[in-house]
């Protein structure tokens, strides 16, 4: 397979309006009513589409805005869409609508396996987008939801979520991207945003800026991640930061998780972090998969986890907002989070027990020798 062209590199635009949508109750009815007021084109890349209630509620959204003429496309990651049956599939191909597969999972390939698409992007008519953490399962939806944060995007950044889309599917279709397209109209009063994206431990655009804002810093610098096991830069700029004196909040997963191994793996950077100032929260009412990053009114919402993982083998994205007005919103929202946490403090953590201490190793351990993981063939990923 030839290689995958470099992922474009976008601008910082005004004249956009950011709108905060917090979990699924909220972020599920915009992007179902976006997809039925279609006229044009739809436009989704996804990770993880399992069959269910909701897959099945944008299912029959998609299929109906084929049946109008709207052009449909679906990139879906093929790892994260092993849970879409069969049928779901006929479906939505029967109607018409496109649909590809980002980097087919193959059994002697094993090292290839590694890089998928995790970005999170729903593109409708080239005047509106969705991009977040979230995907398109049940798990996001009803009691005991995962809690996930979505952005709705209106402005000049929605062509260049376009045009990111045009080359991951012109890729897997083996075609040409098309020429980007234009820039929608400012508009007035609007905020400032650039997409930030990286291309596997090649193009590590989103942690150099994370890394950039982490040193500028004045005030504050909340982190809401899903999975972290951060690189010894990240590490060493947060425990900066908190020296400087700056209000340094980590909120991560509590002991309701999908991958308890990655959370115990996470342990182990909890004593310096938190010797230094550092404050750590554990979210306790339902899974935290949220991904924000708020830096004085520098936020980051998208599909990246602040994990060595993600930033070295997935495709990521991120909406960057550069705006007080919503950064004070993202601050509310992050404000309530943490009233369903609990505070881990130093002292507390100096007491836990020996068997806390030896899963803490035991998958430690474990996660640097994956993070040491070479690979020889490195054709995958595209762009």
């Amino acid at each position: 397979m030839k290689p995958g062209p470099t992922s474009p590199h976008f601008p910082w635009r005004s004249g956009n309006r950011f709108e905060l949508l917090i979990n699924g109750d909220a972020f599920f009815p915009a992007m179902l009513v976006a997809i039925a007021l279609a006229e044009r084109s739809v436009c989704l890349e996804m990770y993880l589409m399992e069959s269910g209630r909701i897959a099945d509620d944008f299912i029959r959204r998609l299929v109906a805005a084929a049946g109008r003429g709207a052009e449909v496309r679906l990139l879906l990651d093929d790892f994260g869409a092993l849970g879409l049956s069969k049928r779901d599939r006929t479906r939505l191909q029967a109607a018409g609508v496109g649909l590809a597969f980002y980097n087919p999972l193959r059994v002697f390939k094993a090292g290839r396996n590694l890089f998928r698409t995790h970005r999170k992007l729903l593109l409708v008519d080239d005047t509106l987008a969705f991009v977040g953490g979230a995907g398109i399962t049940d798990q996001f939806a009803g009691e005991g939801a995962w809690r996930e944060t979505m952005v709705q995007i209106r402005g000049p950044v929605v062509a260049d979520w376009r045009q990111l889309f045009e080359h991951n599917w012109a890729y897997w279709m083996e075609s040409t991207p098309p020429p980007p397209p234009p820039l929608p109209a400012a508009l007035a009063q609007g905020q400032r945003g650039r997409v930030a994206c990286n291309k596997g431990e090649s193009h590590g655009e989103i942690k150099r800026d994370f890394l950039h804002r982490l040193r500028q810093a004045r005030r504050r610098l909340w982190l809401a991640t899903a999975y972290f096991v951060p690189s010894r830069k990240v590490r060493r700029g947060l425990r900066r930061a908190a020296r400087r004196g700056m209000d340094v909040r980590l909120l991560l997963p509590g002991p309701l998780t999908d991958h308890p191994a990655v959370r115990y793996a996470s342990h182990r950077y909890y004593a310096r972090l938190l010797r230094h100032g550092v404050r750590i929260f554990e979210y306790q009412a339902s899974f935290m998969h949220t991904k924000v990053t708020l830096v004085d009114q520098w936020v980051s919402i998208g599909s990246s986890n602040l994990d060595r993982w993600n930033l070295r083998w997935n495709l990521e994205a991120n909406q960057e907002i550069d705006d007080p007005r919503f950064a004070d919103k993202v601050g509310e929202m992050l404000d309530a989070d943490l009233e369903r946490c609990r505070e881990i403090t130093y002292e507390q953590w100096r007491r836990r027990s020996r068997l806390q201490r030896t899963k803490e190793w035991f998958w430690g351990k474990l996660e640097l020798r994956l993070a040491r993981l070479h690979l020889h063939d490195r054709r995958e990923p595209p762009p």
